[in-house]
């Protein structure tokens, strides 16, 4: 059965009948393109309101990305503060530990964490999304980079501070011109004013003296260079030794040398033998230790070869010695 379209009437009151209404094909169009635009307006609001509300495939891969972008950057963030919390205790223990050993002045913290760079130098990062994370996180690794760069080289001069150290312990008078352990050898008078032997008054002894057997070894108390090998006035063969550090030792009244003018020589060696030449009373050693070019008490510098005991005995004897043997 064929489908009839649908007709319109409308009431005309002039004839008090229904009057067949007959549109144009304009109007028909015109109607047509009205459900058109209202439908096509429809489409695109619920288009719109649903992206609004559900995102793509595309924006949801998007978000995931800066998700774990952000998840990255705080664990990055957390590992910086954990380097920085170890470098600290090693800045800590780098200027109360090693510089006290080495009698050095800690690093000032102004120069520790100093800033990193000008104001202009993170002005690119702040269109960024997210500027303040990605921003704070790069001032942090400049600063942690920076603190590195300074440790580094601080532990470059606590090793070359080490070095001297050794070096200095090693120069340092500290053991007995004489060995005490020969029954021959023994000591016979201190530093300090005593009585002269020879001129019988009272003079400031500037060593301490060590009485034994012409031909006794003596031996250099701390690694240095002979500045001389030669007789002097008053101390007849004498030889004087540069140790560095401000410290010089003198050995008076010798038999003979074993060294010369100019050699290096160690703690131990054998520098010469005890004699009895120049102004002397008896076989011995006149024993000076001198420090900025000042004579200064022997006693205070034989931590290597006397235990506790034999030190308070030879102070002692040193404190009950009224006379010098030179």
């Amino acid at each position: 059965m064929r489908k009839m379209a649908k007709t319109g009437y409308h009431f005309n009151p002039e004839t008090l009948s229904y009057d067949k209404i007959n549109t144009s094909f304009k109007k028909k169009m015109s109607k047509l393109c009205v459900k058109v635009f209202q439908t096509l307006s429809l489409a695109l609001i619920i288009f719109f309101t649903v992206s609004a509300v559900i995102d793509s495939p595309k924006e949801k891969a998007l978000k995931r990305e800066k998700e774990e972008l952000l998840a990255q950057y705080q664990l990055l963030d957390n590992q910086i503060n954990r380097l920085d919390d170890i470098l600290k205790n090693l800045e800590n223990r780098d200027d109360n530990l090693y510089r006290v050993i080495f009698e050095s002045e800690p690093i000032d913290a102004s120069i520790r964490r100093a800033g990193s760079g000008g104001v202009d130098k993170y002005e690119a990062l702040k269109n960024m999304e997210d500027a303040d994370i990605v921003i704070n996180t790069s001032k942090k690794l400049d600063e942690l980079t920076k603190a590195i760069y300074i440790q580094s080289k601080s532990y470059d001069e606590i090793e070359m501070l080490a070095k001297n150290k050794m070096d200095m312990l090693a120069s340092i008078p500290a053991i007995l011109p004489v060995s005490m352990n020969d029954p021959s050898v023994r000591f016979s008078s201190s530093f300090g004013y005593r009585i002269h032997p020879i001129y019988k008054t009272k003079k400031l002894h500037a060593g301490m003296d060590f009485s034994g057997p012409v031909g006794t070894p003596v031996y250099a108390t701390g690694d240095g260079k002979v500045v001389y090998a030669e007789t002097h006035k008053g101390y007849g063969k004498c030889i004087l030794i540069d140790h560095g550090f401000n410290y010089q030792t003198q050995y008076a009244h010798l038999d003979s040398y074993n060294v010369k003018k100019g050699q290096k020589v160690k703690r131990g060696d054998i520098i010469g033998y005890m004699g009895n030449t120049g102004q002397s009373t008896g076989p011995h050693v006149h024993y000076e230790v001198k420090k900025n070019g000042v004579a200064v008490d022997p006693i205070n510098y034989y931590f290597n070869d006397l235990s506790a005991d034999e030190y308070d005995q030879l102070v002692a004897e040193a404190n009950n010695n009224g006379q010098s043997m030179d």
